[in-house]
């Protein structure tokens, strides 16, 4: 379960065709991919005539308990898992989004955000669209469904070039699965094979679980069809796009067993644990890691170090969303509920602490104030990335600028803030440099505050006040109407 005070994802996608058992194997794919959002998941399958779908609030065991799998009958099934980002936490916004219209059935599954969907939603709507959600992947479903534009695979391309910012898109029609990836690469979107069916998701992981063997990322720009002849690509975009993958996938995201871009994502964390060493020489007795996310930079760090790696807290797995919010009669419960200290490690000791990151801090504090209460004589924080600067709008939900603590203080007061020793992050180049990948090839906006895809937040705004006015003007047109008297 991820914390509160971490950022959360905007989710997971799974695809697959050519299996008989789609639906399960959709399953299994998601379950994997469970890290990238646990507020809903779903799953629709299609036997190349009619969609069967189910959808659910809650984890992936929690909603396909019994014999849900069974119904879903098909040899092509696509899933996903989410945390909202864009769109209000609600049944009707889980994921996979369906439509049957002129064109026939699709089913769309979303993970990114899209930088233009207020002014995209407000044109759809004026030329008379009816929307059922509030999330923005359903604006891909409209451009779709459009009578009157280009038919079969040239509306997927006429769609996928109208909207801008961060998608990888797994979309199934009643004869094909489809794998979309934005023209700079935001998000990330593998394609691999299990027996003769093929198989696409947001993660290699997934394909672990299922036995699928991992045949290569979806580039860039790139469109794949999948269907009874095979695999097709197709290139949406010109090649010169700048690439702009979001290096906190690395950071944090993914799985450590995911690969992606041929680099191990745990061989990655623990060169940024080596990497923040070199840069941030400590004396201490001990390196220790908070819990999952910190644990791979900790052993780097460490093994860099040469000083000692203690799991000192011991994670409870085993924590539910009941958790989220606690009891005001327990001052820190939140954090001391998921992760307990072993004092007598640390009793007399000075303590290293690496974490993935620091958003607004509140979670760190606590943890050095236990580690202080247990006999700590010295907490040094380091964090295995840079301080986050900027909000991210491309699907992951880092607060705006004015929740952002390092946006808004500085590296010391932060440090009297957390009540640590000392304070010291990875240096952007640094953590670049243990990709072993060009800077250019990254997304580092809430780094560096260099957006790849423009956006204008004063736009959108001004979108959703009209949008709002319009409510709001209906509103007194229906209330002023039930006011006149009615011919019986």
């Amino acid at each position: 379960m991820q914390s509160p005070n971490h950022p959360k994802h905007y989710c997971g996608v799974f695809g697959i065709y050519g299996h008989p058992n789609a639906a399960e194997l959709a399953y299994f794919g998601l379950y994997a991919l469970q890290h990238r959002g646990q507020e809903s998941a779903g799953i629709v399958a299609c036997d190349s005539r009619q969609f069967r779908e189910h959808k659910g609030m809650g984890l992936v065991p929690q909603i396909f308990e019994g014999n849900i799998l069974h119904g879903l009958v098909g040899h092509m099934a696509v899933g996903h898992t989410r945390y909202s980002t864009t769109g209000s936490s609600h049944i009707r916004n889980a994921q996979p989004l369906t439509v049957d219209c002129a064109r026939g059935q699709i089913a769309v599954a979303h993970n990114g955000n899209l930088t233009n969907a207020a002014l995209l939603r407000e044109e759809l709507e004026a030329k008379g669209s009816i929307f059922q959600t509030t999330v923005d992947s359903e604006i891909i479903l409209h451009l779709m469904a459009q009578p009157d534009g280009p038919r079969g695979e040239s509306s997927l391309l006429t769609a996928v070039r109208r909207i801008e910012g961060a998608y990888s898109l797994v979309i199934m029609t009643e004869h094909e699965l489809i794998g979309v990836r934005d023209p700079h690469g935001f998000r990330p979107l593998a394609i691999g094979k299990v027996g003769d069916a093929w198989v696409l998701a947001s993660e290699t992981c997934a394909f672990d679980l299922i036995h699928a063997k991992f045949v290569r990322d979806v580039e860039p720009g790139e469109v794949v069809i999948i269907n009874k002849d095979g695999l097709r690509s197709v290139q949406a975009f010109p090649a010169h796009e700048r690439r702009a993958f979001c290096i906190f996938e690395y950071v944090y995201f993914a799985r450590p067993d995911s690969t992606i871009a041929n680099r191990n994502v745990y061989r990655v964390r623990v060169e940024m644990g080596r990497q923040l060493a070199r840069e941030n020489p400590i004396e201490a007795d001990l390196v220790i890691p908070v819990p999952d996310s910190g644990n791979s930079a900790a052993l780097g760090y460490s093994l860099e170090s040469g000083i000692p790696y203690e799991m000192a807290f011991v994670r409870n797995h085993y924590v539910g969303r009941s958790f989220l919010q606690p009891s005001q009669l327990i001052r820190d419960f939140a954090v001391r509920v998921k992760l307990n200290l072993i004092g007598e490690l640390v009793k007399g000791k000075r303590v290293i602490i690496v974490d993935d990151s620091i958003v607004r801090g509140t979670t760190c504090k606590a943890r050095v104030n236990s580690l202080k209460e247990a006999g700590a004589t010295a907490v040094h924080v380091l964090v295995s990335c840079p301080p986050h600067m900027n909000p991210c709008v491309y699907g992951i939900d880092f607060p705006d600028r004015s929740k952002l603590m390092a946006a808004n203080h500085t590296n010391e007061e932060i440090r009297k803030y957390l009540n640590a020793d000392s304070l010291h992050y990875l240096s952007q180049d640094g953590m670049v440099k243990a990709t072993n990948l060009p800077r250019d090839s990254f997304c580092m906006a809430c780094y560096d505050g260099n957006y790849p895809v423009p956006y204008d937040p004063r736009l959108e705004k001004n979108v959703m006040e009209r949008r709002r006015a319009r409510v709001e003007s209906l509103g007194e047109s229906v209330a002023k109407d039930a006011q006149q008297p009615r011919l019986l």
